[in-house]
């Protein structure tokens, strides 16, 4: 299936969980903020969501420094 990860096409399994789909992108879910379809989503619940042909992250990553 088709999503869109941070304004890109991404191509995933059917039925791929939103903490699937991070971790084979390579994102470091302990610093990172996700928005599926403009609306936040807490880390507790990401490996409960799966997601679906057309929809849209934005992955945000901390970076420290200053």
């Amino acid at each position: 299936m088709k999503v869109v990860i941070n304004g890109k096409d991404a191509q995933l399994e059917d039925g791929e969980s939103l903490e699937g789909c991070l971790a084979s992108k390579g994102f470091d879910a302990k610093a990172v903020v996700v928005e599926l379809n403009e609306s936040i989503v807490p880390k507790d619940i990401w490996p409960t969501i799966a997601l679906k042909e057309g929809d849209r992250l934005e992955v945000v990553s901390f970076v420290g420094g200053g």
